[in-house]
């Protein structure tokens, strides 16, 4: 029996609207796709605006 597809979520950028997904990832700061937020490094700023990791809700 197959396991079944892990759900992604998406994580928004309260500062400037910029969204993590954990489908895609961000191959281009070395986050592969897959990752879920939590395992996303704890010193993570937003590509876009710098914002940290605890700037960022669900959705």
């Amino acid at each position: 029996m197959s396991e079944p597809e892990r759900q992604f979520k998406q994580y928004r950028c309260e500062l400037c609207g910029f969204v993590y997904n954990e489908r895609a990832g961000l191959p281009d700061e070395f986050i592969e796709p897959g990752t879920p937020w939590e395992e996303v490094p704890e010193d993570f700023s937003c590509p876009d605006c710098s914002a940290g990791k605890a700037d960022f809700v669900p959705g």
